[in-house]
């Protein structure tokens, strides 16, 4: 008997290697749902939030200062040369190469480019929100405050909002922005989330940002994500002329266009035949002959209960040598003699 062989984890591993037949159909794209409308406008409340605290020097631009005093690479450390390569992650050259080369894989394998497409609208929306903010409010760094207490607005510093913070929730939450699956989307948020925080909080404790600038970053970051299905119309649009672009220059250098992907036929169960009505057969018995009795024993067969039972003419039992045979009259005891 053949048995077919158990796939291991790496079996598994190479066969999401290959490249699929054709465009997954099961892949939707995010829209803007009522929900996230209404995180989106939360979120750029907290912005807003954010923003007019450092600019009135509240109780925020205190906290920052009260943390920058407290100088958390000196009280910790042991751990400085962690942090060290932990903030690399919210660097946006490392990252976003590293990303692309994911994106562009799935992009491959999955016969589109629209991975690498959202990829490059959240990093252009990235420059442009961030970079205008920072240039705008022109805040300068704990490492150049020049006044203790002071809100450092308007200074010609580049660092409110973070740029790490807000690189990194972009560019690791824009993997689970593409997630072709809910519980993949669900790990890969989290992940994301995790990543983010420990970077943010990275930069506070190496003191190149403020905590105030983290938390901006953090808000500039989830606007991007939120904002990302208003630009899908113009992702699907700008996917269509590349791929109109590549038939064109291939049409024009003569290289023949790939075969069109077959698509797999569903086979359908073949419907019960109808049941005819067979010509009726002749009975097997009646062309047979009938049997003749067979005896066990010459003589006249007769029934059994015809039949009469056969009884021994004596006893099966042996006789006792004092005892009267059966039939006959009994005797007259014998008398008992004394000894």
């Amino acid at each position: 008997m053949r048995t077919e062989r158990n796939l291991t984890r790496l079996d598994r591993v190479f066969a999401r290697l290959d490249r699929e037949p054709e465009r997954p159909a099961h892949i939707d794209v995010p829209k803007m749902s009522r929900h996230r409308v209404v995180l989106f406008t939360a979120t750029l409340a907290f912005y807003l939030a954010i923003v007019w605290a450092v600019v009135i020097t509240s109780w925020l631009v205190r906290l920052d200062w009260q943390v920058m005093f407290f100088r958390p690479y000196q009280q910790w450390a042991a751990i400085h040369w962690f942090v060290d390569y932990y903030v690399v992650l919210g660097q946006r050259g490392p990252t976003a190469v590293m990303v692309a080369a994911w994106l562009g894989w799935r992009s491959w394998r999955q016969h589109t480019i629209r991975p690498l497409l959202t990829l490059g609208a959240s990093l252009l929306l990235l420059n442009i929100t961030v970079g205008a903010a920072k240039l705008g409010m022109g805040r300068l760094g704990p490492h150049y405050a020049t006044v203790i207490g002071s809100n450092e607005m308007g200074l010609g510093g580049d660092i409110f909002p973070s740029g790490h913070t807000a690189n990194a929730v972009v560019t690791w939450g824009i993997l689970a922005y593409l997630a072709s699956t809910p519980r993949a989307r669900r790990w890969l948020s989290a992940a994301s989330a995790v990543t983010s925080l420990g970077v943010g909080m990275s930069t506070v404790y190496l003191g190149t940002h403020w905590l105030s600038d983290v938390l901006l970053g953090w808000a500039a970051g989830l606007l991007i994500l939120l904002a990302l299905p208003w630009c899908e119309p113009s992702i699907a649009r700008a996917e269509t002329w590349i791929l109109d672009l590549r038939d064109r220059w291939r049409s024009r250098r003569g290289v023949p266009a790939p075969a069109p992907v077959p698509v797999p036929v569903v086979l359908k169960p073949r419907p019960a035949p109808v049941e005819q009505t067979a010509p009726e057969r002749e009975p097997v018995a009646s062309a047979r002959a009938p049997r003749t009795p067979i005896h066990l024993a010459p003589g006249p067969h007769t029934a059994r209960s015809e039949r009469t039972p056969v009884t021994p003419a004596g006893s099966r039992r042996p006789q006792h040598p004092e005892r009267p045979p059966r039939g006959t009259p009994a005797q007259t005891a014998r008398p008992l003699t004394g000894g």
